[in-house]
């Protein structure tokens, strides 16, 4: 196993790589690695892919372009079929298009396009932040394995996820409206939420998507 950790310049990422080292420790699983890389050689020899994210829709799309990445990760998730995690807005940035501070092309993986949350005229606070459960809408789902709609993860989002396909939807958190929390298709996936800030129950979630896919 080979798990690489995509990066386009963003900051917070070790703390990825610290969780996911932490999952391998655990599982006692030889011969796996995991590192952080923006090389398409890594991307290419890779067995999972983790794309995180934190920042802006279009500075993600914009530091994927700079290191030529783009193409590989298509590639590589969608004809390669390898599997493929977006985290906060590296899912976002899995949409077609983003509208944050202007219009931007997405990389397409999943049907959907990114917008504001709407702050119910100045009630709500903006970012989304903080720790809220999520309701699960597809219960069986293998990322969802020892999980339940009990369980709180830690959110920090201003912008969300809205699914052309509603059936591609595995979860839900509620904020003044209906936010995209899990998002499926076949091999890949996309979490608003920060697994590696959300305790056992995040590294449960990190757990799921190396061991069952």
């Amino acid at each position: 196993m080979n798990i690489v950790i995509i990066d386009y310049g963003a900051g917070n990422i070790k703390s990825v790589k610290n969780a996911v080292e932490k999952i391998l420790e655990e599982k006692n699983l030889p011969n796996s690695s995991v590192i952080i890389s923006s090389k398409k050689s890594d991307i290419e020899n890779s067995t999972h892919l983790i794309l995180p994210g934190v920042g802006a829709f279009g500075d993600c799309v914009q530091g994927l372009e700079k290191n030529e990445l783009i193409s590989e990760i298509k590639k590589q998730a969608l004809t390669n079929k390898k599997p493929f995690l977006g985290v906060c807005v590296g899912m976002q940035v899995m949409a077609d298009f983003g509208y944050e501070d202007g219009k931007y092309e997405g990389l397409g993986l999943i049907s959907g396009e990114v917008k504001k949350i709407d702050s119910q005229n100045n009630l709500l606070k903006i970012p989304h932040m903080g720790w809220n459960n999520i309701e699960i809408l597809q219960n069986n789902h293998k990322i969802l394995q020892n999980i339940s709609s009990d369980e709180h993860f830690y959110f920090a989002n201003s912008y969300h996820f809205i699914a052309k396909n509603k059936d591609e939807l595995v979860a839900e958190v509620f904020y003044g409206q209906k936010i995209t929390a899990i998002i499926a298709k076949e091999n890949i996936l996309g979490i608003q939420f920060h697994p590696e800030k959300s305790g056992e129950v995040g590294l449960e979630i990190l757990k799921n998507f190396i061991t069952n896919y």
